[in-house]
């Protein structure tokens, strides 16, 4: 596997390194940036396949239900492919190339939807995206290591998310006014042209992987917790319910409003923009501000807050299809995306990070969110295609409140106290960093 050893990023080089210091320097400082616009880039594509698919297919006379049961396919594709995907890419040496290879894969899945959108090639599509996304993912975070090394991984994740989310929000805007102004057809012809400059990005990243290749060494076999005592761990079971049971509510929630407006005979796709550039701003500037919070009052709090906006949310949606007050309320996704965000890979990493299964602890959590979002959409089509959309939102609501009383009355706090930091230079958390990205800590200064 590419990545830079600690060392090297936490020393001054010596003395006689000064000939190659400053063009190594700016070969690091072009894949910097490189990484910096793929992850803009990649967040455009992906916004291409969020809501937008939802009033794609309801234009094309899909019902709620196929939707949802389409949206499913995607979910559990990328559900059962996260921990094989993950190994996969351990596997390969060169993560560029599996990088370019899902984002090409992404470009098949887009020209699908946008050339012949009959059930069997949207499912077909659907499971290509879900695999690729799970490729791409630990792509991503391997060449983040590979850049910042073990002690710089928290600014590096802090500069990743911020341009994930400025991605995510232009790509919302360019993709809602494509659909608003030209056609919803438009959408996916736009997607996937956004991956070629997500393609071109990687140059700079391929040539900065060339250049280490030399001077990599094979890390050392460090010892691991046993896998089962790791994944019993009461703490890291819990979240993954409290896990579940968000995404159960949140993911269906726009599926659901854009469908209400264009039963309405109204163009959602504008406002289905608008209502996912809003939360993109929130999380762009509050990301570093709540990673501060959760390490001075610890993460159960953040939890619970961030919980607490999604019955909030899905209760508005109930009330009014006014267009401001659908918009205004995505406010509160933006604060629960943010904390929830980061809270994901931090819980995991206070639970697991010494014990040589980070990758695993993770991918168990994603496994249960999985859970979740593929029996949500379903579950949400069909409550509102039997019962309407309005018992569909309180039906979701309830289960963001489930979520929030779980969070309060038994997840405990993970937050490690300053003397566990004792000893980490060997052992458990040396394992833990060689095979997977520290924990992204607040990003001060990204």
């Amino acid at each position: 596997m590419l990545q830079t050893p600690a060392k090297q990023r936490s020393e001054p080089p010596s003395g006689g390194g000064g000939t190659t210091a400053a063009p190594a320097r700016s070969a690091e400082a072009a894949a910097s940036r490189g990484l910096d616009y793929f992850n803009l880039f990649v967040a455009n594509v992906q916004t291409g396949f969020g809501p937008f698919i939802a009033v794609y297919l309801s234009g094309q006379s899909w019902t709620q239900t196929a939707i949802g049961v389409a949206l499913s396919v995607g979910t559990v594709s990328s559900m059962a492919s996260q921990v094989p995907a993950g190994a996969l890419v351990d596997a390969i040496r060169n993560k560029t190339r599996v990088a370019a290879f899902s984002v090409l894969v992404f470009t098949a899945s887009a020209l699908m939807f946008a050339i012949y959108p009959i059930p069997l090639l949207v499912y077909v599509a659907e499971v290509l995206h879900g695999v690729s996304s799970c490729t791409l993912g630990p792509a991503i975070a391997a060449m983040s290591l590979a850049l910042a090394g073990r002690f710089g991984m928290a600014v590096r994740l802090g500069r990743n998310a911020r341009y994930s989310a400025v991605g995510n929000g232009v790509g919302a805007a360019l993709m809602g006014a494509c659909g608003q102004y030209l056609s919803e057809r438009g959408v996916f012809y736009l997607t996937a042209a956004l991956t070629l400059p997500a393609l071109v990005t990687l140059l700079p990243l391929r040539r900065f992987s060339m250049a280490r290749s030399a001077n990599q060494s094979a890390a050392a076999e460090k010892p691991k917790t046993r896998v089962f005592k790791v994944l019993a761990d009461r703490r890291l079971l819990i979240f993954c319910f409290c896990a579940m049971l968000f995404t159960f509510a949140n993911a269906p929630l726009l599926m659901l409003i854009s469908g209400t407006l264009a039963a309405r005979g109204s163009n959602p796709s504008l406002l289905i923009g608008a209502c996912i550039v809003l939360p993109q701003i929130i999380v762009a500037l509050a990301s570093p501000a709540v990673g501060r919070f959760a390490d001075r009052y610890g993460r159960r709090l953040v939890l619970i807050i961030g919980f607490l906006m999604l019955p909030m949310r899905a209760l508005v949606f109930s009330t009014t299809s006014n267009s401001a007050l659908v918009i205004g309320v995505q406010v509160l996704d933006g604060i629960a995306g943010a904390g929830f965000g980061i809270l994901v890979p931090l819980v995991v990493s206070d639970v697991a990070a010494r014990s040589g299964h980070f990758n695993l602890s993770l991918g168990a959590v994603g496994f249960a969110i999985g859970i979740g979002a593929t029996v949500s959409t379903s579950a949400a089509g069909w409550v509102a295609d039997h019962f309407g959309m309005r018992h569909a939102f309180y039906f979701l609501a309830s289960v963001g409140l489930a979520a929030v009383l779980l969070a309060v009355f038994a997840m405990p706090e993970t937050r490690p106290e300053p003397e566990e930091d004792t000893g980490t230079n060997g052992g458990g958390a040396t394992a833990a960093a060689s095979t997977a990205p520290p924990p992204p800590h607040p990003p001060h200064g990204a």
